[in-house]
C-alpha cells in the first residue's frame, strides 16, 4: 500500500480517487496542483497542496503520486509533469480495474486502466497511459509512453501504438499495423496500415436526415 498524492482537482482526478479509494490498496491523501491553479484548500476532504511546495510537505521518500491528466496538446501535458514528478525523485502508482481482464504482462508506471479493458497476453504498455473503460489490446502488441486511449478501442494482435498518441472512442487498428508517435485516430476511424508520426484520422460525422423524426415510420 503507498500513500499518494493525487495531481489535478478536476473531473479526472475525482474520478482518480473514487478508483483508488474504492478499488485499490493505496491511500490518497492530498491532492495537488501548479500553485496558480490553485482556487481552494481541500477537494474530497483532502488538502490541496501547490505543487512547487510537494517535495516539502510529502517529500518522495514517504509518498507516491498519480498524475491522471487528460490527453490535451497530445498528451504532453500529462507527458510533462510525469518527467518533472520522476526528476524530483517520485514514484508514480498504476490503477489497474480489479474488473479488468489483465494476465499480468508488464505494465508501467502512472498508468490508468478502467473497468472491461481486456489486455490480452503478450502485450506491453509503457509509462504514464491512460486506458479508459472497455478497449480491447490484442496479443503482441505494444502501447507506448504517454499514450490515451478512449473506450472501445480495438488494438488488433502484433500493434504498435506510437508514443504519446491519441485514439478515439470505437477505432479498430487492423493486425500487424504500427502507429506512429503523436497520431489523433478519430472516433471510428479504422486503420489498415502503418501511419506516419503526426498523423491524423477524423472520419466524417455522420450527415443530418432530410427527414425529420416525426415522418419516420414506426416511431
Amino acid at each position: 500500500m503507498a500513500k499518494v498524492i493525487i495531481f489535478g482537482i478536476g473531473q479526472i482526478a475525482e474520478i482518480a480517487h473514487f478508483y483508488l479509494t474504492n478499488d485499490s490498496e493505496h491511500e490518497v491523501v492530498a491532492f495537488t496542483v501548479d500553485r496558480e491553479f490553485k482556487d481552494k484548500d481541500s477537494f474530497h476532504e483532502l488538502p490541496v497542496v501547490a505543487y512547487e511546495d510537494m517535495v516539502e510537505k510529502y517529500p518522495p521518500n514517504e509518498y507516491k503520486m498519480f498524475i491522471p491528466i487528460s490527453y490535451k496538446k497530445v498528451n504532453k501535458l500529462r507527458a510533462e509533469k510525469f518527467v518533472d514528478a520522476k526528476a524530483k525523485g517520485y514514484k508514480c502508482i498504476s490503477y489497474i480495474s480489479s474488473k479488468a481482464t489483465y494476465y499480468g504482462t508488464p505494465v508501467g508506471e502512472n498508468c490508468f486502466i478502467f473497468e472491461n479493458n481486456v489486455i490480452q497476453p503478450f502485450t506491453k504498455i509503457g509509462d504514464n497511459c491512460i486506458l479508459w473503460s472497455g478497449n480491447h489490446i490484442g496479443h503482441h502488441s505494444v502501447i507506448e509512453d504517454h499514450c490515451f486511449l478512449s473506450s472501445h478501442v480495438v488494438v488488433s494482435g502484433n500493434v504498435v501504438i506510437g508514443e504519446s498518441s491519441f485514439l478515439g472512442v470505437n477505432c479498430t487498428i487492423a493486425d500487424n499495423v504500427t502507429i506512429g508517435k503523436s497520431n489523433v485516430i478519430g472516433s471510428s476511424a479504422v486503420i489498415f496500415k502503418n501511419t506516419d508520426n503526426n498523423s491524423v484520422y477524423s472520419p466524417v460525422e455522420t450527415e443530418k436526415s432530410r427527414v425529420p423524426s416525426s415522418r419516420l415510420r414506426g416511431f
